[in-house]
């Protein structure tokens, strides 16, 4: 159970941000003894690929606050991000879980079930992203893009350090997150209600 939380939260997490929870993983399975990737993913501890992940994550932090730039990125991101989450939550979920070197037999063995569910949220909370940070840009001119961004960053951070360290509380963070959304939502129709003329 606790290796399906990890898997949810770091899978989330990739919806979020692609290469945060890539590099917390690299990161904890190369200098945390409470993390042991499995074989076939322990190429996410090697310094060449924390370095690459590191400069895209660098190049994501940026892009993402400016507007307009961050609806481009985020169409670019409709590819990694789900690749991402299916990377995390099959490494996260089951130390069992193989990387693909023989595909038929990875197809055989059911390993890329996990893979597939890590893929799904990432791109359900991804998609969620895209469907709100266009519509917060138009209403604030632009000016919902940093926050928003910072607020992604941090719940990515967030959710991925839960979910390797802590993985019960993924749980609670994440139903603190749906509730923060709802509350923010409802907010918003009430402030468009009494803007708009009656």
């Amino acid at each position: 159970m606790l290796e399906v939380l990890t898997g949810t939260g770091l899978a989330v997490a990739a919806g979020l941000n692609a290469y945060v929870p890539l590099l917390a993983l690299g990161l904890a399975g190369r200098f945390l003894d409470v993390v042991q990737l499995p074989a076939g993913w322990a190429w996410l501890e090697n310094e060449w690929v924390l370095g690459i992940i590191a400069v895209l994550l660098v190049i994501e932090l940026v892009a993402d606050k400016v507007p307009v730039v961050d609806t481009v990125n985020d169409w670019l991101q409709t590819i990694v991000r789900p690749a991402s989450g299916g990377i995390v939550f099959g490494t996260g979920a089951t130390s069992e879980t193989a990387a693909v070197s023989d595909p038929a037999a990875f197809v055989e063995s059911g390993n890329w079930v996990p893979v597939v569910i890590g893929v799904v949220i990432a791109l359900l909370v991804h998609l969620a992203k895209m469907a709100i940070r266009p519509a917060a840009n138009a209403l604030t001119a632009g000016a919902a893009a940093p926050i928003l961004s910072v607020t992604e960053d941090a719940g990515a951070l967030l959710l991925s350090v839960l979910a390797l360290l802590i993985p019960v509380l993924v749980v609670v963070a994440l139903i603190g997150a749906v509730v923060v959304v709802v509350v923010a939502l409802r907010r918003a129709r009430r402030r468009r209600r009494s803007v708009s003329p009656a």
